[in-house]
């Protein structure tokens, strides 16, 4: 800002465009308010001794004292203003309420959408997410139930929590899978890069650390971390329901997971081999149950009216 502009504001001769422009000129840093005060006190010492006129006598001192107040007056109300400003935008960040967008993801279906910030997430079936429709300069933080994959932006200084029933996954900039049925207890997060903190959700606990190709998992009470060497089962972002040497026990979990249905496996002797394949969500369970028919003996009934297939 041009020193005569500001020396003209506070002479009180400015236009009002000219004092909206320094206003704005102000406000814009933190550095350019500490620049206007340096030159308001330069201008201040100026005219404490005002110089001499041809008569050895001081020139409009009545007047200056008068522009004087008015100076202070004006600069009183700026900075006023400013103080006010400051404090609404802390009041909005901190005191009101955030509106939150929910995306809630049907059994058998899946999905991928950007939140605000640029993060690409996907959500698995029967998965809900909330998160705000705009994130503010200090937090993002969303809400997951359910499985969803997350390739964060990357913002240094606003980290990235992902709330669930039992920890909070927190992160700068990465891609993670996390995993937390609410309805199912369970709770997994696997790091394919950067670098995650997980912490218990009410913050008593010690915190972990996840290097990449490595996963934590809820286990006995606490978190486990193993070594992935596998990702076929986090291709689920591509439809896919994929298991490798896995019992069957396990990979009707993943159709309940999926589908949205109690599987009872009355059938125990099913359970003693190990299976691998891979199906697409979109076929639907029926489809793939009688698939693993053809390779393993058994039968099924379907109770539609109460969501529950038998294995027999």
């Amino acid at each position: 800002m041009k020193k005569e502009l500001l020396h003209n504001f506070f002479e009180g001769t400015t236009s009002f465009e000219e004092e909206q422009r320094i206003k704005t000129w102000m406000e814009s840093s933190e550095e350019n308010k500490q620049a206007f005060f340096r030159e308001r006190k330069a201008y201040d010492a100026s005219i404490v001794v005002p110089p001499l006129n041809e008569f050895g006598k001081q020139k409009q001192t009545f007047r200056r004292r008068l522009w004087m107040k008015e100076y202070l007056k004006i600069a009183s109300v700026i900075l006023l203003t400013i103080a006010l400003t400051q404090f609404y935008q802390r009041y909005q960040t901190f005191r009101m309420p955030i509106a939150m967008q929910t995306i809630t993801v049907p059994a058998g279906q899946y999905i991928s959408l950007n939140l605000p910030d640029g993060t690409q997430v996907w959500l698995n079936a029967r998965t809900t997410l909330k998160y705000p429709v705009d994130f503010n300069q200090r937090q993002r933080t969303v809400e997951l139930d359910g499985e969803a994959y997350f390739e964060v932006a990357r913002k240094e200084k606003i980290p990235f929590t992902v709330k669930t029933e039992k920890y909070a996954v927190e992160v700068l900039g990465t891609k993670f899978n996390v995993e937390a049925y609410r309805d199912k207890g369970n709770f997994a997060t696997t790091l394919m890069h950067g670098k995650v903190r997980i912490e218990p959700a009410e913050k008593r606990g010690t915190s972990l650390i996840l290097k990449p190709d490595t996963k934590a998992v809820f286990e006995n009470g606490k978190l486990v971390v193993h070594n992935v060497d596998d990702y076929n089962p986090y291709r689920w972002r591509e439809g896919l329901i994929c298991f490798k040497n896995e019992s069957f026990s396990s990979i009707m979990s993943d159709f309940e997971k999926y589908y949205g249905m109690t599987i009872e496996i009355q059938n125990k002797g099913i359970n003693k081999y190990n299976y691998t394949g891979k199906f697409r969500q979109t076929d639907g369970i029926d489809y793939a149950l009688k698939v693993l028919q053809k390779d393993i003996s058994f039968s099924f009934t379907r109770n539609d009216e109460r969501q529950e297939i038998t294995i027999k």
